[in-house]
């Protein structure tokens, strides 16, 4: 497999829903280069990104496992373990679950991770000073 970067967006829910909005009106179009997947926090993309699963995404690309029965004996974890950390990979097409008759093969999606993020984005509003509002509210600068 040659490397795949697979570029990783944070933006708040908000944020999210804002900009699926605006795509499904056709207000915005998103942009050749732009994140394909989104986080809400580093924190979430960390949970999903944790070294066991950059461990177990390098296993999965060295090994090429037939099965996730084939995936528990290279890793010594449980299949129950294996299937929910794998189906959480799939939702962010990190790895395809891909499914032959009753049989599971993981296949990893991504080798390289690119992350993306700042506070002035597309869908971010500019950040008001309380205090300089409040001024303005009671009628100006003292």
């Amino acid at each position: 497999m040659t490397d795949k970067v697979l570029k990783i967006g944070i933006i708040s829910k908000e944020e999210y829903k804002q900009r699926t909005i605006a795509i499904a009106r056709g207000e915005y179009r998103p942009q050749t280069g732009e994140p394909k997947v989104w986080f809400e926090s580093l924190r979430s993309m960390a949970q999903v990104l944790s070294s066991e699963n950059q461990e177990l995404l390098r296993i999965i690309l060295e090994q090429k496992p037939e099965s996730i029965k084939a995936l528990e004996e290279y890793t010594g974890r449980k299949s129950s373990n294996l299937s929910r950390t794998l189906k959480t990979l799939a939702r962010y097409g990190i790895v395809e679950l891909q499914k032959t008759n009753r049989v599971v093969r993981p296949i990893a999606k991504a080798t390289d991770f690119r992350v993306e993020f700042g506070l002035r984005g597309r869908f971010r509003r500019p950040l008001s000073a309380p205090a300089t509002e409040e001024k303005k509210a009671k009628g100006g600068h003292r």
